[in-house]
């Protein structure tokens, strides 16, 4: 076993010993190294003690290592400076000249006071209008590119928006015709347990025709396709930007907007009305059926009431409804979906705000127009 072997494996020491000239000094001798200090908390509470009377003499000549980390320890116990007192090997004193070198900053606590509140809120709401800002800047090349298109009709991409429309509206008929039907039996049975209480069950075909043809059948449809096709929207754009596409289609000239914006609006636009339809007769569907089990209310019945209870302006608000849900949904995925940088991080985190946005703004337009609509098409 060599010397360095043997050196490491001396314990560290700690003495008080009294000088000729009746001062104290404090010798230290051993091996300090980080784990003799770990497994020796005794000695560095001795090591505070000590450190805290600035008159006390340091003798570290018979130290046999001392390392970086045992050396910053001693430091910073002398209140990072050495003492006037000192003595210590040549070899030694270049550990603490660096140290004395190396400015280490002291960490400060946490200061929570009102400036910071206010510093967030002004970030929170910057970040607000500015991407309101590059909303209506979105919004207005798409009005831009639906008039250029007016006078060249041979440019408008036929094929990107018949693929929107089969991928947003035809994939999804089979999540929102079963969420459709269920949400009607759920409706349906509900109502039927207040409607026995006053005798009153063939209200149930008044409640079920307005709940679901005026509301609930484009909202949920909005919803789904928020979360469903918005999403994917984003994705799609955000992985064009990580792989460069979005830079290699500016290289070549074509239009952002023309070929990625613009045909994902126009078949948003036009399909989630039809999906509207289609949710809000699944649930229909389910509510006669609920409302056969629980109530006798037959099919045949429930049909010829649905006109006179519902009248006919309902289904046209809900069109209205879910055009406007749609094309929302589009500029909104259209939207956070530019928003992403080329990482995985940012594709991940805005897809995520996209799809929270698109639900948000949908329930939004749905809260103005049962306020703008309020006294039209009620029986």
């Amino acid at each position: 076993m060599n010397d360095t072997a043997i050196n490491q494996d001396i314990p560290p020491t700690l003495a008080v010993v009294e000088q000729n000239d009746g001062q104290q000094c404090v010798k230290l001798s051993g091996s300090w190294n980080l784990r003799n200090l770990i497994i020796a908390p005794e000695l560095r509470q001795k090591i505070s003690s000590h450190a805290a009377n600035k008159n006390m003499q340091w003798d570290l000549n018979s130290i046999n290592v001392l390392d970086s980390a045992s050396a910053l320890f001693l430091w910073k116990a002398w209140g990072r400076k050495l003492p006037v007192a000192l003595q210590l090997r040549p070899e030694h004193q270049r550990l603490f000249e660096r140290w004395q070198a190396q400015a280490i900053p002291e960490s400060e606590p946490a200061r929570y006071s009102s400036s910071l509140l206010i510093q967030y809120v002004y970030q929170t709401f910057a970040n607000f209008w500015g991407q309101l800002l590059e909303f209506v800047t979105l919004l207005g090349q798409l009005f831009l590119d639906i008039g250029y298109l007016l006078l060249h009709p041979g440019e408008i991409p036929w094929s990107e928006i018949s693929i929107t429309i089969y991928e947003s509206g035809v994939r999804a008929l089979g999540i929102t015709a079963l969420v459709g039907f269920l949400i009607g039996i759920v409706l349906s049975y509900l109502s039927a347990l207040q409607l026995k209480i006053f005798g009153a069950e063939i209200y149930i075909i008044d409640i079920l025709g307005l709940s679901v043809i005026r509301e609930l059948g484009p909202l949920l449809a909005a919803i789904l396709v928020a979360g469903r096709s918005g999403s994917a929207i984003t994705a799609q754009i955000g992985i064009m930007r990580v792989t460069e596409e979005l830079d290699a289609l500016s290289a070549m000239g074509i239009s952002h907007s023309l070929r990625l914006i613009l045909p994902k609006v126009t078949a948003l636009t036009i399909i989630l009305p039809l999906i509207g339809v289609w949710t809000s007769s699944m649930a229909l569907i389910g509510g006669m059926f609920s409302a056969q089990t629980t109530l006798d209310i037959s099919y045949q019945q429930f049909f010829l009431r649905l006109p006179d209870a519902v009248p006919l302006v309902n289904l046209f608000i809900g069109l209205l409804k879910s055009a406007v849900f749609g094309l929302m949904i589009a500029l909104i995925a259209c939207h956070f979906g530019f928003r992403i940088k080329p990482n995985t991080e940012s594709l991940g985190s805005e897809t995520t705000n996209s799809v929270v946005a698109a639900i948000t703004v949908v329930i939004m337009v749905d809260a103005v127009f049962a306020i703008l609509f309020m006294h039209v098409g009620m029986p």
